[in-house]
């Protein structure tokens, strides 16, 4: 995340131990888990400051451990863009002076604005898969097998099996059935 937000220059990232200086924390994790509930609730103790959260998993009553934890955002990792984060830190600056009973009409709103953004028909695929992607997806939909679309596109076949990988494993999808059928409903093929 430091990699990420040092290419903004509306953002400044803190990584000194005194921890002057911080008006946001920014925390990176696969799932909200126990332990990363543990590590919020130690970084809302000790700075007291918002968090924006980037997560791909937030389990049932998570929402709520996230507010009481000051988490004023949340992002989903294969949305975790410079740009995204970095607006979403500007967020949780302006709003780090807000009462903590409007954290969760602020953090629901800004949810689904994200949402919105990334998931509408045709622009989740243009934002959270590349062309790579999408071409094998295509393929696949039009029943190519893995050898196939390696000879289709010039790849070779560990090439497709890995794209094929990237995109279920990211996308939290069950299976190349399941990814076509996420491709179609989203309105990327």
């Amino acid at each position: 995340m430091a990699d990420l937000l040092g290419t903004r220059a509306s953002v400044r990232v803190v990584d000194d131990p005194s921890r002057d200086g911080i008006e946001v924390v920014v925390a990176a994790f696969e799932r909200l888990s126990a332990d990363a509930v543990t590590a919020l609730r130690e970084v809302a103790l000790e700075l007291g400051k918002p968090i924006v959260l980037v997560t791909d998993r937030v389990e049932e009553g998570g929402l709520a451990v996230a507010v009481e934890c000051r988490v004023v955002a949340i992002l989903p990792r294969s949305a975790a863009t410079d740009s995204r984060v970095a607006d979403s830190v500007r967020f949780a600056a302006s709003s780090a002076t807000s009462p903590p009973s409007t954290l969760l009409s602020r953090l629901t709103a800004h949810a689904e604005r994200l949402h919105r953004e990334t998931l509408t028909p045709g622009e989740p695929a243009g934002s959270a898969l590349s062309s790579r992607e999408i071409d094998v997806l295509r393929l696949m939909a039009d029943g190519l097998d893995t050898q196939e679309i390696a000879t289709e596109l010039s790849y070779s076949e560990r090439t497709v099996k890995n794209i094929i990988y990237a995109v279920t494993d990211r996308l939290r999808l069950r299976n190349r059935s399941h990814a076509v059928a996420y491709a179609i409903r989203e309105g990327v093929i």
